[in-house]
């Protein structure tokens, strides 16, 4: 079977312009956003500060409006604070 990019997947279809994700770890988070946007959608950061405002500032680069991450423990904090003081839309999503 032939590789499929996620633009030539049937039924899946763009819900929301702009957005983009995160998996937030301890070490590190992983992001991504639309393929259409760059040539690397889908980049690992660091977990510092300054790594924070390097995601943020790749957000900006590619378009990104709003992030959704999920609430690890604790981690998902700083990474909430930084986007949101830099004018994303962040949604905090829960397992329950």
């Amino acid at each position: 079977m032939p590789k499929m990019t996620t633009g030539e997947r049937p039924g899946l279809k763009l819900v929301k312009v702009g957005a983009a994700g995160i998996d937030i770890g301890s070490k590190m988070h992983m992001a991504a956003v639309d393929p259409a946007r760059t040539d690397t959608p889908v980049r690992a950061f660091g977990t510092f500060t300054q790594d924070l405002h390097d995601l943020a500032d790749w957000f900006k680069a590619c378009g990104v409006t709003s992030v959704a991450m999920e609430s690890t423990g604790v981690y998902w904090i700083p990474a909430y604070e930084i986007l949101e003081q830099r004018g994303f839309e962040v949604i905090l999503v829960v397992k329950v």
